[in-house]
């Protein structure tokens, strides 16, 4: 008997481009929706990547393992066989949040692939980055996926998963 997978689809998104892209994926997998918002949310400001002293520089370059604090709960993954998480490529890997999120949940044994939005930059070493975060995780291949991407587009990378 085949049975059909449970799919959770996880995401952060600063600027609304990821969240755009991960609804279109959650409505691909036919998947449950959960928004990674932060307990602080990012302002334009914070999100400045040229200027040295922004949050999001901070964060990214001078403590790679901070840990943002996540509002409200996380969700319960118990009950799902592949997580898919979504964020924007900052410097070259996912935000510090994803982080957090993946400590968060109990991940072992669990499928675990990432998609990502970028206005340009490729996923980096985003994986080797994530891995740690979430062990005994099963992870997938990730993809970085433009802001227009149509929901049959993501359903065939979702049947390759």
């Amino acid at each position: 008997m085949n049975m059909k997978k449970k799919f959770l689809v996880a995401y952060f998104s600063a600027t609304g481009t990821t969240a755009g892209v991960a609804k279109n994926v959650a409505e691909a997998a036919d998947a449950d929706l959960y928004e990674i918002r932060p307990k602080t949310s990012y302002t334009s400001a914070d999100l400045d990547w040229n200027n040295p002293k922004s949050r999001s520089s901070i964060e990214m370059r001078d403590n790679p393992k901070f840990r943002p604090p996540i509002e409200g709960a996380l969700p319960d993954v118990s009950g799902y066989d592949t997580v898919l998480i979504g964020f924007p490529i900052w410097w070259y890997v996912a935000p510090t949040i994803i982080n957090t999120f993946l400590e968060g949940c109990d991940l072992f044994g669990k499928r675990v692939a990432v998609f990502a939005t970028s206005g340009g930059s490729g996923m980096g070493h985003t994986l080797d980055e994530l891995k740690p975060s979430a062990p005994g995780a099963v992870w997938l291949s990730g993809k970085r996926f433009g802001n227009r991407e149509s929901v049959s587009s993501l359903k065939s990378w979702i049947e390759e998963l």
